[in-house]
């Protein structure tokens, strides 16, 4: 199969840690040496199947640089994994729209180069898949590069907490245009709601009922920023429903993120708290922490969706994706048990 030809929108802590993990494991050639991945093969696809050919910013310290540099420019703070070398893809200017909000304003130094023309972009490197790392604001500028994918004949991932998989209308554009979508809000390959959704999977199936729960996050950079001043309400209610579609009855349940901590960088504090009972109406009570770093996190989860979306081009799949939504990102569609969502996903890659 020919290599999977991807866009990357948005060069921040996650682009870096997409980036440099192609180049870390394409020294693996099996997964017996291979650790960090849920699936080093997925449907006949390998990490070292996937290839960058283009990416957009806005930001003038990595605009004009090849991607191998621009991973590592501020503000990106996440983990450095190895060394780079040029990637002969050069970073693109794209269009600000309402790519950032006034708390990043002082942090993000908007390049005054021409806008490129992103659908010429994607036409000419042959793009096969969109990959929308945008910071959790930036609607406007996920629905409109969605749209340009649409129009270059692009698959389109929406890794952000913006609805497009699951807007009726967008998923109606896609399908008219024969490309798959799915999304959205990208889950993390073993973050706070993974966590919280299998203790409380755990402790149901055991007959403890549960009575309140909530968890809370803590994290520096700039998208923990971002999310603060523009997207916390809309994150939170996403990641409260996706903690309720986990038990079989309705109880009161609390989940989002609730604070900036600078110094924090690109790591994230989750707390978890869960109070139930057991036995003859015994009580029990859950009080834990979990620390992680962002970037590092979602890229497992990227290399299968990405991977998962070539599968759906070569069956040419159109419109939303249920099997590939529901595996790996907190609001599709339709919410499931995990162990429904993951049967779904392993049956469509095949």
């Amino acid at each position: 199969m020919s290599k999977i030809r991807i866009s990357i929108v948005g060069v921040g802590n996650c682009a870096s840690s997409l980036v440099q993990g192609l180049t870390y494991y394409s020294r693996y050639k099996s997964s017996k040496q291979c650790t960090g991945l849920k699936n080093f093969s997925l449907g006949g696809l390998y990490p070292s199947d996937i290839e960058i050919v283009s990416a957009f910013d806005i930001d003038k310290r990595k605009v004009g640089k090849d991607l191998a540099e621009a991973i590592f420019a501020p503000p990106n703070n996440t983990l450095k994994i190895c060394e780079m070398t040029p990637t002969k893809v050069e970073v693109e200017k794209g269009p600000v729209l309402d790519g950032i909000g006034e708390s990043v304003k002082e942090i993000v130094q908007i390049s005054n180069k021409q806008n490129s023309d992103v659908t010429g972009v994607l036409k000419k490197c042959g793009v096969e898949i969109v990959v929308n790392l945008l910071p959790s604001g930036a609607a406007k500028a996920t629905r409109w590069y969605a749209e340009q994918a649409a129009i270059a004949g692009c698959a389109f991932i929406n890794a952000t907490p913006v609805f497009i998989a699951g807007d009726k209308k967008m998923s109606m554009r896609f399908e008219k245009a024969g490309l798959p979508l799915v999304g959205d809000d990208l889950i993390d390959q073993f973050g706070s709601t993974a966590l919280h959704k299998t203790l409380l999977n755990l402790l149901t199936k055991n007959g403890v009922h549960i009575g309140e729960t909530y968890q809370l996050d803590v994290g520096g950079g700039t998208e923990s920023l971002d999310t603060m001043e523009r997207t916390k309400e809309t994150k939170r209610n996403i990641k409260t429903k996706a903690i309720e579609a986990s038990l079989p009855y309705k109880t009161e349940v609390v989940a989002g993120s609730t604070d900036y901590v600078e110094f924090l960088q690109n790591k994230r504090d989750s707390y978890f708290w869960i109070r139930g009972t057991y036995f003859c109406n015994a009580p029990l009570q859950i009080d834990l922490k979990l620390s992680t770093i962002d970037g590092p996190n979602a890229g497992s989860v990227l290399f299968d969706v990405i991977r998962a979306m070539k599968i759906a081009l070569n069956k040419k799949i159109k419109g939303t994706v249920m099997p590939i939504s529901a595996y790996a990102f907190k609001h599709p569609p339709k919410q499931m048990p995990i162990e429904q969502a993951e049967r779904m996903f392993y049956d469509f890659v095949g």
